[in-house]
């Protein structure tokens, strides 16, 4: 791959990795509510998980869509349920010290990284750089697309975490918390607009 067409992928890779989505507004919320070293199974759920994700509809995942139209229907379906239960756990979750005693935790490795497949953004993301960077599915040209968002993703992911964990003091006041969260979980839940009715 020429040089200028990998400074290209890094850049469309840094953008669709550090703008707002999903991933990004969990994990704002997980700072906040839990602090950066507590995030950090979910830091690595999403960065390891959405590389193996790229690399995986690199080598034709996608193609189920079009074997089986269905199959997309299914994907929203569990898309949108998921991504409303998570809304619901941000905007409910308690302040830090509450969320200590009653047990709460962010998101596993397994779960962030799973969250991958019906996250609407990281799919958008995965099938767009694919079919500009890898259009013929050779091994060295996805896993470059892969190893690019792999790369850029480990500074995206320490980024949000560490904003969330920086707004933790201005959030003490458990008012201001339950706004954020509010906010958060509005913010999650209008990720689905495209998904719904683009």
């Amino acid at each position: 791959m020429p040089a200028d067409t990998i400074l290209a992928l890094l850049i469309f890779a840094f953008v669709a990795s550090a703008t707002p989505g999903p991933n990004n507004v969990m994990l704002l919320s997980s700072g906040v509510n839990f602090g950066v070293a507590r995030t950090v199974p979910h830091m690595a759920g999403v960065t390891l998980g959405f590389a193996l994700m790229i690399a995986l509809v690199g080598f034709g995942v996608a193609g189920l869509f079009t074997a089986w139209p269905e199959a997309r229907l299914v994907l929203t379906v569990i898309s949108v349920g998921y991504l409303l239960w998570l809304a619901w756990k941000i905007a409910t979750a308690a302040p830090p010290s509450d969320s200590v005693k009653a047990g709460a935790r962010p998101l596993t490795f397994l779960q962030a990284a799973g969250f991958q497949w019906v996250n609407p953004k990281g799919w958008t993301a995965a099938l767009t750089a694919n079919a500009l960077y890898a259009p013929g599915a050779d091994l060295p040209s996805v896993l470059m697309v892969a190893g690019a968002f792999l790369l850029v993703s480990v500074p995206s992911v320490l980024i949000w975490t560490v904003m969330g964990r920086g707004l933790r003091r201005f959030l003490a006041e458990r008012r201001r918390l339950r706004i954020f969260n509010t906010v958060m979980a509005a913010t999650l839940v209008a990720t689905l607009y495209p998904v719904l009715f683009g």
